[in-house]
């Protein structure tokens, strides 16, 4: 058995977790984080790795912004998979067509830079886009993209290289964290114990374990998304975040800020895809391949499990289908299928809660993880440690 202390703990190896310990770090604390598996395997890499704050609201949109900021910085030092290579938003009927015009209003009041695409700017930028889908787009090409498979792990080796206060163990499971009067203390299942001034909790649902009652009256809800990846398709011409008419129909930044919003019509053709909560978004990733989806089913905490882990090939063929409409290229060449599962919460944008001064769990922010944390993380630990 081992006892150690340190400046901060952080419970939870995905992009929450390492950005809380990545600030940390910067402000010259002693560090340790601690991950239950060999390495991340939730939400974090289970993604499109798109950094998207154009579709962000409030704050969000600037811990988003600052977001883009902090991944090119580290970028600049070491390779973490960041693409500078645009999101860009295509709409496919007159209403898309206007919630883009709106959208576009509220960023130039932002100073937030963005352009609009006409038919023949679309088909040449991104010839893979169908000639009868795209009417219009609005591209924001400040914006990023990591690879989700990588980034993580990536970003974690740089920081073992450039701090030498950074401890990361992982297959290290937490099964009791308290307040010992003096800070924060932590038992692995294995027996080992770690004190600290703080600790962090940012292990999504599973923080069930160590505060269970807590967790049971949180009211978050366990998102279920089917994603799939096609085989690498180098010479397809699709380069960035593209995400299309349903993403226009579902996004906060067009609910929050476009007026016409409110006033949207559900085409027939969309029905069914609303039903299972589809938006269609592709990625090509470093490889060539394309990361395709995604759709949304919700159960409460208490009853996630009935979401069951199989990945319905009806939902799969909805989304095929209606991305045949939108891109020329075989989408049925399929290399993998997956689900992942994220928390979320129907009124708050993350959950924060904080246990005798030393404990502080910030978990639960829903699909905004990989364009919001490397911001949030900045401000939540300004809060913390009171730097």
């Amino acid at each position: 058995m081992s006892t150690k202390h340190y400046d901060l703990i952080v419970i939870g190896g995905g992009i929450l977790g390492t950005f809380h310990a990545y600030h940390a770090l910067k402000n010259g604390k002693k560090v340790l984080q601690l991950e239950k598996d060999n390495y991340p395997v939730g939400a974090t890499v289970r993604n499109f790795g798109q950094v998207i704050p154009s579709g962000m609201t409030g704050v969000w949109f600037d811990y988003g912004v600052r977001g883009l900021e902090i991944y090119q910085e580290i970028q600049q030092e070491f390779d973490i998979s960041v693409r500078k290579n645009g999101s860009v938003y295509i709409a496919s009927d007159l209403e898309e067509q206007n919630l883009l015009h709106e959208l576009k209003a509220h960023y130039d009041t932002l100073g937030y830079t963005q352009q609009l695409l006409g038919k023949e700017q679309i088909l040449t930028k991104y010839p893979a886009i169908r000639s009868s889908y795209a009417k219009e787009a609005l591209l924001f090409d400040q914006e990023i993209s990591v690879d989700p498979t990588a980034m993580i792990y990536r970003l974690q080796e740089f920081m073992r290289g450039k701090f030498e206060d950074y401890t990361l163990l992982c297959n290290s499971p937490v099964v009791d964290c308290i307040a010992n009067g003096k800070g924060a203390e932590v038992r692995l299942s294995r027996g080992d114990i770690y004190s600290a001034d703080k600790a962090i909790l940012c292990n999504g649902y599973e923080f069930k374990l160590l505060f269970p009652a807590l967790f049971e009256k949180s009211g978050q809800v366990i998102s279920k998304l089917q994603m799939m990846r096609t085989v690498p398709m180098p010479k397809v011409e699709l380069e960035g975040n593209i995400l299309t008419g349903l993403t226009i129909r579902r996004y906060e930044s067009f609910e929050e800020y476009c007026p016409s919003f409110k006033n949207l019509s559900i085409p027939e053709h969309y029905r069914e895809l609303k039903e299972w909560g589809i938006h269609l978004l592709f990625k090509k990733a470093e490889d060539g391949s394309f990361i395709i989806g995604d759709s949304h089913e919700y159960a409460d905490v208490n009853h996630f499990d009935e979401l069951g882990f199989n990945v319905k090939q009806h939902i799969n063929e909805l989304m095929l289908k209606e991305g045949e409409q939108i891109v020329n290229f075989n989408l049925r060449d399929m290399a993998t299928t997956w689900a992942g599962f994220y928390p979320q919460h129907p009124t708050e944008h993350v959950l924060e809660y904080d246990i005798e001064d030393c404990i502080h769990i910030r978990t639960c922010i829903g699909g905004k993880g990989m364009t919001a944390s490397a911001g949030y993380t900045e401000a939540s630990l300004k809060k913390i440690l009171g730097i």
